[in-house]
């Protein structure tokens, strides 16, 4: 660069060196302007601020080392583990999750089997509406007979208890703890009623013959316009409720 100046400063000290005298020679319009075109072309080599490509890519360069700068200081994060979906129910209410909860205790829903009567089976057959029970059964016959209260009947549940073995076995409710309460028509439970009865079912105490079955009863109390759409029938006595639903 220094001796391109210098080349340079020669050449215009002889141009000012014309206006005083002395004797330069003489160049053509063509030799004149191949010396100017050297002249520039040493200078723009030279010149650091000066490049020769087509686009400055000096500016890129940077911002890509700039980059790699920041990306080698700034440590490496390890991606956040996704978290499983909430379960989101569409009608609006709350989902629960019951897989893993103690399971439910299922409680028997027959009569052996909630009271653990080995050799009987209970069957439930229908049930009546009476003023009095037993409806038909002549005074001297009967050893106990029951009248429904003023403005109200008697709800008979029947069943069928049938002793499977091949001897004769006694049933007796009241050693099992025999109790019973009913609700119509989805109203409150009531308990069955205490009777002297031969076949109330909560204090029977007979033999059953081998192979042979015998009627028993439940009755409780309803209102005399009841009309009976549903029955369910309660057993207690044990550690929990059993429900039968007899219609």
């Amino acid at each position: 660069m220094r001796k391109a100046c210098m080349f340079l400063c020669g050449i215009m000290a002889a141009a000012l060196m014309s206006g005083c005298g002395a004797q330069m020679p003489d160049l053509t319009q063509e030799e004149t302007n191949l010396i100017s075109e050297y002249a520039v072309g040493v200078l723009l080599k030279y010149d650091k601020y000066h490049s020769s490509r087509l686009v400055d890519t000096t500016g890129y360069d940077t911002a890509a080392d700039t980059t790699e700068e920041i990306s080698e200081e700034m440590p490496e994060q390890q991606p956040e583990e996704q978290s499983e979906p909430e379960e989101v129910s569409t009608d609006g209410a709350e989902v629960v999750d019951v897989s893993e909860d103690e399971e439910v205790q299922q409680v028997p829903a027959t009569i052996q089997e909630y009271y653990g009567i080995q050799d009987f089976t209970f069957l439930y057959t229908g049930y009546e509406l009476v003023q009095n029970y037993p409806p038909d059964a002549a005074e001297d016959d009967v050893f106990f007979a029951m009248d429904a209260t003023d403005g109200m009947q008697l709800l008979v549940l029947k069943f069928m208890v049938t002793n499977n073995s091949s001897m004769d076995q006694t049933l007796n409710m009241l050693e099992h703890g025999a109790r019973f309460r009913v609700s119509v028509n989805g109203e409150a439970t009531q308990g069955a009623l205490a009777t002297m009865l031969l076949n109330d079912m909560q204090t029977y105490d007979d033999v059953i013959q081998a192979g042979s079955s015998m009627e028993l009863v439940s009755i409780v109390e309803i209102p005399q316009s009841t009309s009976v759409e549903t029955i369910e029938f309660v057993l207690r006595g044990g550690e929990e409720n059993a429900t039968m639903v007899l219609q």
